[in-house]
């Protein structure tokens, strides 16, 4: 079909008007949550708030929250949400206490869960006096009812330690000063913050590499004014398009009853990795170690018609995709304004920072002189473009820290390995045509994807357990309790193995939370005079080291240094009786 620049302009003012004329349509409605009241009007159990309550205690730049839990009920750990209602702070990963892996009912998975009570501490940054907050948990009683999410809504006071807990969401008039701020601002200033702040994004490190080459290839590959016109529109068209769908999940999330913002994506350790992946392989293509054709880093350089138009296209949304973890100046009155609004003016909100983004190219495109005064073509631009590759990597780096902090260090680990095997993959798919090369390549792939999704899956699976000490293990026995202590170290294969292979299994883990067996670790990373003395006093001079102590005041039974699931049931079997 043949392509004019009509037809585009006419497309894009078409979505333009589409957007700006469902202004007063909300099109998205909040979850319906009518089925859980026959359950939660059944005399047996507790109301919600009685059955789960949150303390909050305010340390310097983080927040430690206690929850208790009533006797037979439990909390999931995979359904606490936390989410600021102020633009101005920024919260970091929550880090979890360990709890106990069951197999659950409702859900039909295994999950963890928290009996009795459990901590989150969650560190958070912000210049303000005073912190708001949306916190979201859920649990079910053993009984078999399960409670909806719960949310509440702190408000923090900084200075005093201060903490207001609604299950309300707060008032109009009692949100931040900021936030009615942010709503009274005029619609076409909220718009020219967008349309700037879309433009400073080209400059940010994740953005800028996409958008040179883009630019230098435009420079090399389109001639004539029709061939920059069409394809500097089909490439607004694409990251229009992708800022959209960004407005429409973010808005869809709101609708849910979400706390959201920009770069809400981000929260999901597996849309992480993926940009890892992503930003790797385009470092290596900048790089010249790999050859990954015209459909990633040689993003338009496909002058054939229909080829090079979605090439263009696929730049934007490229370029979309890659700008999601960074932030601009004057994007955030626009956003804090759009997510405060109606859902059209949120996406026209969006469509404009999609806009801004786009604009530098589509002054390239459509005036001639900006392209003259851009350097000519040569050698130099194979020099920058491998220059443009450090901050891809550094930005990859950036993004592995976060998946470690959202997960654990086994998660980046085995990202790390992970990248290995992708850039095998693509090693062995260039190498030869042979279907045996490109099944064993195809393979690869695979693993690269499945392997960091396991070690997500895994982290979950081990048993909560308390830091060893003397004074804690004296206590225990006092109390006739049974203990079971594992000393161990980063750096221990075995140790490693053993964690894996038995002590985190859930026979193993269901045991020792159904007989009361209490679990202490020794970490033997780095020196640790306790530890170094309870190994001696077994006459060890390394790790591993598995301890158990029965009831009363008998002597531990010393377990081998290589563990299976079958024996350290047998042990604990014989502690308990």
């Amino acid at each position: 079909m043949k392509i004019t620049i009509r037809n585009l302009l006419l497309s894009l003012a078409l979505m333009c008007a589409w957007i700006t004329a469902t202004a007063e349509i909300d099109f998205l409605s909040k979850a319906d949550q009518n089925s859980w009241a026959g359950e939660l009007a059944s005399p047996e159990f507790v109301p919600v708030e009685k059955a789960y309550s949150v303390n909050v205690v305010v340390e310097d730049k983080r927040l430690l929250l206690n929850w208790t839990i009533r006797d037979g009920y439990y909390l999931y750990r995979d359904r606490f949400k936390f989410g600021s209602m102020d633009n101005n702070a920024v919260l970091a990963a929550p880090q979890f206490a360990n709890g106990l892996v069951k197999w659950d009912e409702y859900f039909e998975k295994e999950l963890e869960v928290y009996y009795q009570q459990t901590s989150v501490v969650l560190p958070f940054t912000t210049d303000a006096t005073r912190l708001n907050l949306k916190i979201e948990s859920q649990g079910c009683a053993d009984a078999g009812l399960c409670y909806p999410p719960y949310k509440q809504w702190l408000d923090i006071d900084l200075i005093n330690g201060t903490v207001e807990i609604s299950s309300q969401p707060p008032a109009a008039n009692n949100q931040p000063d900021n936030i009615g701020d942010r709503a009274s601002l005029p619609l076409a200033l909220v718009l020219l913050f967008a349309l700037a702040g879309g433009m400073i994004l080209n400059l940010m490190p994740c953005v800028f590499p996409i958008l040179s080459i883009k630019v230098l290839s435009f420079t090399m590959n389109h001639k004539t004014d029709r061939s920059r016109h069409i394809h500097g529109l089909v490439y607004t068209a694409g990251v229009i398009s992708s800022f959209v769908a960004i407005a429409i999940a973010m808005l869809t999330l709101r609708a849910a009853g979400e706390s959201i913002g920009w770069g809400f994506q981000l929260q999901s350790p597996l849309f992480v990795i993926f940009l890892i992946y992503l930003f790797f392989v385009m470092g290596l293509g900048l790089s010249g170690y790999l050859e990954i054709g015209s459909g990633l880093m040689s993003v338009g350089q496909n002058n054939q018609n229909e080829g090079g138009l979605r090439s263009s296209f696929m730049t934007g949304v490229l370029a979309t995709t890659v700008a999601s973890p960074c932030t601009a100046p004057f994007m955030g009155p626009a956003l804090g304004f759009a997510i405060s609004q109606s859902s059209s003016i949120a996406v026209l909100v969006f469509a404009f920072l999609g806009l801004g983004m786009a604009l530098p190219f589509i002054l390239l495109a459509w005036i001639p002189g900006l392209t003259k005064r851009l350097p000519k073509p040569g050698p130099w631009m194979d020099v920058f473009k491998q220059f443009l590759a450090f901050p891809i990597y550094m930005t990859a780096v950036w993004l592995l820290w976060v998946a470690g902090r959202q997960t654990s260090i086994d998660v980046a680990a085995a990202v790390i390995i992970g990248l290995i095997l992708l850039v095998m993959a693509l090693w062995m798919w260039k190498l030869n045509s042979k279907p045996v090369t490109r099944l064993i390549a195809a393979a690869l792939f695979a693993a690269a994807l499945a392997v960091p999704v396991a070690a997500i899956s895994e982290s979950n699976l081990e048993p909560e357990f308390l830091t060893y000490s003397p004074e804690l293990l004296a206590e225990l026995r006092d109390d006739n309790q049974p203990v079971f202590i594992n000393l161990t170290a980063d750096w221990c294969i075995t140790c490693l193995v053993n964690e894996r292979v038995a002590l985190s299994s859930e026979k193993v883990i269901g045991l020792m939370g159904a007989n009361g067996i209490s679990y202490l670790k020794g970490d033997w990373t780095n020196s640790d005079p306790q530890i170094t003395e309870l190994l001696g006093h077994f006459n060890r001079s390394g790790v591993p080291l598995y301890l158990l102590y029965p009831r009363g005041q008998g002597e531990a039974v010393i377990l081998p240094q290589i563990l299976t699931e079958s024996m350290v049931i047998d042990a604990l079997n014989q502690a308990i009786n």
